[in-house]
């Protein structure tokens, strides 16, 4: 009998919700006898917080009671609650004043409210993990296990993170104080900019890549951009190898290729080996130990890849902040921007809507969680029925959203691979023609800034070798 009364209490004080109403009780009677701790708490706080209902409406009319410039006290609160059933149970006025004399003995302030949201975020994961658990039993076609495991790890990231009801403002004093000291620091060390791309050009240009920044790089195919991503990626990862000790990641989604077809190109990249001889193991003995050793020094990078294939843009969102929480991820690059699904009704009709979604998902990841997001892009095939093959903003491929969304947008473009496909017959006059032009632009490509929210437009020279997937400076000052 005594072990089913055990289980009982205890099976009762699973079910108990947390709560602290002597707490919430102290902090609303020190607001009632001194209103100036209503301006510090209510930074911290909101109504939502509490446990008690009428704890709740006495914490809204006091603040609503403040912002008019009337006093909220005993006196100037009793009125608004004299229809209030639930204040007049608990003895009207006189609880009012009992919450006024347990002030008295109240505890530091912000102890209080650590207390209070403490178990207010206690009820909100007990809830959390109610709605899995029923959403669990939920066997629905268009709700797959997976999507609900996603579902679930975006709705705990979030509250993971949640801040005082989402108040996002920034008090000026405190934004001016950041900005100076950003400002002082570049001053003094004009390298400690956004994270480095590896060419020098390049980083003077965009000042590294920013944080909370979305970058677009966008080419036709065969241009390169997705060895372009891997040369910068691969750059950032070695400075934050040698600056943090592996501490922080980068992180690369591929939607296209294979998680090990990128690490082929990344150790192509870094031997300098011919990608195609490699992977068709048309190597030397000797070409075969220096990839080894290449990749045997590249596997100690702080490098991740996945590469799930057609994420939408809620998935991706889930991935990236988990790696965010695990392994400090310093930057993202996604490859490619068209590959990522939608998740609305309304997007899924309709192709611009769905990347327009895409686009501002993307930016949300990268301002939230304050690192940049490099995202390739396709263009349309608008550019090759030109003669001037250099893309411009309108030709980013099924939606306008993506110059509007991106903060800074990339153009990749060799003219090389336009000429190769004009060779006039061998011996003629224009043949030689050819030969010169192509001597003059082989292993040469250009990337176009074409917007910079933050910064001037331009363009620069790189060299590319196509046979490694290798970019470097163009620019004889950087051999």
């Amino acid at each position: 009998m005594n072990k089913l009364v055990h289980l009982l209490n205890k099976e009762a004080s699973i079910c108990q919700l947390p709560y602290n109403i002597e707490a919430e009780q102290m902090l609303i009677g020190a607001m009632i006898r001194d209103n100036r701790i209503c301006d510090a708490v209510e930074d911290v706080i909101t109504a939502e917080n509490f446990y008690d209902p009428l704890h709740q409406n006495i914490f809204t009319q006091i603040s609503k009671t403040r912002k008019h410039g009337i006093v909220a006290n005993e006196l100037s609160l009793k009125m608004f609650f004299e229809n209030n059933q639930i204040f007049h149970e608990c003895g009207g006025s006189e609880y009012l004043t009992k919450l006024a004399a347990k002030a008295s003995i109240a505890l530091d302030i912000y102890s209080l409210t650590r207390i209070i949201r403490d178990a207010y975020l206690r009820r909100c994961l007990i809830k959390l993990g109610q709605e899995i658990i029923n959403d669990s039993y939920n066997c629905d076609v268009e709700s797959s296990a997976q999507v609900q495991i996603e579902q679930a790890m975006t709705k705990l990231f979030n509250l993971a993170v949640k801040k005082y009801d989402d108040k996002r403002y920034i008090k000026l004093e405190s934004s001016i104080k950041s900005v100076v000291e950003k400002i002082t620091l570049l001053k003094q060390n004009p390298e400690a900019l956004g994270i480095t791309t590896g060419f020098q050009d390049l980083n003077h240009l965009l000042g590294g890549l920013q944080k909370s920044d979305l970058l677009i790089l966008a080419a036709r195919p065969s241009m390169g951009k997705t060895a372009m991503a891997l040369n910068i990626a691969l750059n950032a990862c070695k400075v934050l190898h040698t600056n943090f000790d592996g501490q922080r990641y980068i992180a690369f989604f591929s939607l296209e290729m294979s998680a090990e077809q990128l690490t082929a190109r990344l150790i192509t990249i870094e031997s300098g080996i011919s990608y195609y001889k490699a992977l068709t193991g048309k190597i030397s003995d000797f070409e075969l130990h220096e990839f080894i050793n290449t990749s045997t020094k590249l596997s100690s990078l702080p490098f991740i890849i996945d590469d799930t294939p057609a994420l939408s843009i809620n998935a991706l969102r889930t991935r990236i902040r988990l790696l965010y929480q695990l392994y400090n991820i310093e930057a993202v690059f996604i490859d490619y921007l068209q590959l990522i699904r939608g998740t609305t009704k309304r997007s899924s009709e309709n192709r611009v809507q769905e990347i327009s979604e895409v686009t501002q998902g993307l930016k949300a990841i990268a301002k939230e969680l304050n690192i940049p997001v490099v995202a390739l892009s396709q263009l349309s095939r608008s550019v090759e029925q030109r003669d001037d093959k250099k893309p411009q903003l309108a030709d980013l491929r099924d939606s306008g959203s993506i110059e509007q969304d991106a903060d800074i947008v990339m153009f990749l473009y060799r003219e090389e691979y336009y000429e190769l496909r004009k060779q006039p017959s061998e011996g003629s006059n224009k043949h030689r023609e050819w030969q010169e032009k192509m001597e003059k632009i082989r292993n040469i490509a250009e990337l176009m800034i074409a917007k910079q929210r933050n910064g001037p437009i331009g363009s620069i020279k790189l060299y590319f070798d196509s046979n490694r997937g290798v970019f470097k400076d163009y620019t004889e000052r950087h051999s």
